[in-house]
């Protein structure tokens, strides 16, 4: 990259440390020869590892830990037999898949073209960096859907406006996934999360109960924090690192800013009010109590919600996606002359799905390193001795809290699922700082922020493939290095900024969430 230096023609030490992140990382092999190396060194560790007798107890079964060898002769069978069947049910494939064929058909057809043309005529280039932010932060809502269509969208918006693409991913990425946690909108991840601390709470003391939302005013007040620093982050540090990147893709493949005709403004508002038609019909759907897009909250079983992880609405958002997003792309492809025939929407969803063959390679090896790594228990043993760690250390409450969020970074480079490793880490967490006398909420409230800040830096996040992907569609070169580098300035500065920000927020005293408090016991 050709780097921005200071008056004296120097670089930063900043700009100097990203570049040698950035080289060294584009030297690892391709992503999916990387995972398939990783996957036979899980298989190596594993096989050391297991003859080990360790002391930390199973949180799932109540067992001393056993880390299990990959490589037996029992072991290697499962997983040939198992392989296929670990591809095709590896949980990002069918999302990502499904949504790129409606947001294909869209995209292929002209609508997103014309659509973000009249939202770049309404919005100042200067708070297109903020609004992007937001609006990954808020896809939360919609569970991963934000990865496979603001993140892209991000790049479509940037670009459009004369900015550099990659500019436009990163700030999307840094919102979807390392504003994981930054969200003023409940969802199901509310009502999952609290379910393992309050299990893990009741070990310490059986009759407490807590609220879902626990921490919603903390995760509500964190977005404000995560698009300002964001923000920043985007405007002056990553944009100006990518000054001379040369986007390398076919022009026939990239947004146009030519002006809207009349005709592409009829067929635009058309399918606009298809697509609002449709929302509406699903909201006159969901209104009612009984409806069946309903499902039990988690909290109260004999109450039926809309965001719980159980409920219709929760489990179809994807297909909400892929019908939201082709139903506008038929309408505005007919009626503006891009589709005459059937067989012009149906090679326009062969042409966004072909886009997606490099990335359900790098997904075939990837699902196979996650299940081999899991299976191992590799990643719960660096997890608990983690957190035993902690515990032995017997550290002030604030230095504690620190830590967790520190620990849980860590973890997060190995143990991707936000509800898997708090299932695991709760139980020691949890009833360990209630004896400090520290909440349950304010710990899930440092897990969150651990939890979310490292996602953007990981190749072993299920989505990191997917958005290497989205770049290269732009810059051709573009490898795991320089996705980490520009994704690293926001990783440092989410982990400072968002720490300080939970241990001042904890110190004036403001409501975490809903009956939520800071001590145990709450007063």
């Amino acid at each position: 990259m050709n780097n921005q230096t200071d008056s004296s023609g120097k670089k930063s030490t900043l700009q100097r440390f990203l570049d040698f992140i950035e080289v060294a990382g584009n030297k690892l092999p391709d992503p999916a020869a990387l995972f398939f190396i990783l996957l036979l060194i899980v298989w190596f560790f594993s096989w050391i590892l297991s003859p080990i007798n360790f002391a930390e107890i199973d949180p799932r079964t109540g067992e001393a830990l056993r880390v299990q060898s990959q490589i037996t002769g029992m072991q290697l069978a499962a997983f040939l037999a198992g392989m296929v069947n670990t591809f095709v049910t590896f949980a990002p494939l069918g999302i990502v898949l499904v949504a790129i064929l409606g947001v294909g058909l869209a995209e292929n057809s002209g609508y997103i073209n014309v659509a973000l043309k009249k939202l770049l005529g309404i919005t100042p280039k200067a708070l297109l960096t903020p609004m992007l932010i937001l609006v990954a932060i808020v896809s939360h809502t919609a569970a991963d859907a934000g990865y496979v269509l603001v993140i892209p969208l991000g790049a479509v918006i940037f670009y459009a406006a004369g900015r550099h693409p990659l500019a436009g991913i990163a700030a999307a990425f840094a919102g979807v996934s390392g504003g994981f946690s930054a969200n003023f909108v409940p969802s199901g991840i509310d009502p999952l999360l609290m379910g393992f601390t309050q299990s893990a709470a009741q070990i310490f003391d059986p009759n407490i109960q807590l609220n879902p939302l626990n921490n919603i005013f903390f995760t509500g007040l964190s977005s404000f924090l995560i698009v300002g620093v964001g923000w920043y982050i985007t405007d002056k540090i990553v944009e100006p690192r990518l000054q001379g990147v040369e986007v390398d893709a076919d022009e026939d493949d990239l947004p146009k800013l030519e002006s809207v005709s009349p005709k592409e403004s009829r067929a635009f508002w058309a399918a606009t009010f298809a697509m609002l038609a449709a929302i509406a019909v699903l909201v006159f759907w969901a209104i009612p109590g009984d409806s069946a897009l309903r499902g039990p909250d988690m909290a109260n079983p004999d109450q039926m919600s809309l965001v719980s992880f159980s409920a219709p609405l929760m489990q179809m958002i994807v297909p909400l996606i892929f019908i939201f997003f082709a139903l506008p792309g038929i309408v505005y492809g007919y009626m503006s002359g891009t589709f005459t025939k059937s067989k012009d929407v149906i090679d326009s969803m062969s042409k966004a799905m072909g886009t997606m063959a490099y990335y359900m390679v790098m997904a075939f090896f990837c699902a196979l390193f996650i299940d081999a790594f899991a299976q191992s228990n590799i990643g719960i043993l660096i997890a608990l001795k983690g957190a035993n760690f902690l515990q032995e250390l017997q550290l002030p409450g604030a230095i504690t809290i620190v830590g967790i969020i520190l620990l849980t970074a860590f973890v997060n480079l190995l143990v991707g699922s936000a509800s898997a490793k708090w299932a695991l880490i709760a139980p020691i967490f949890v009833p360990m700082l209630m004896g400090l006398g520290i909440s349950p909420d304010l710990t899930q409230a440092a897990y969150r922020v651990g939890d979310s800040v490292s996602n953007i830096i990981t190749p072993l996040l299920p989505y990191f493939p997917l958005v290497v992907v989205f770049c290269q569609k732009y810059v051709k070169s573009t490898g795991i290095g320089t996705l980490v580098s520009m994704m690293l300035p926001y990783f440092f500065i989410f982990l400072v900024t968002w720490t300080i920000f939970l241990l001042a927020y904890w110190a004036i005293g403001i409501p975490l969430g809903l009956q939520a408090s800071f001590v145990y016991p709450a007063p």
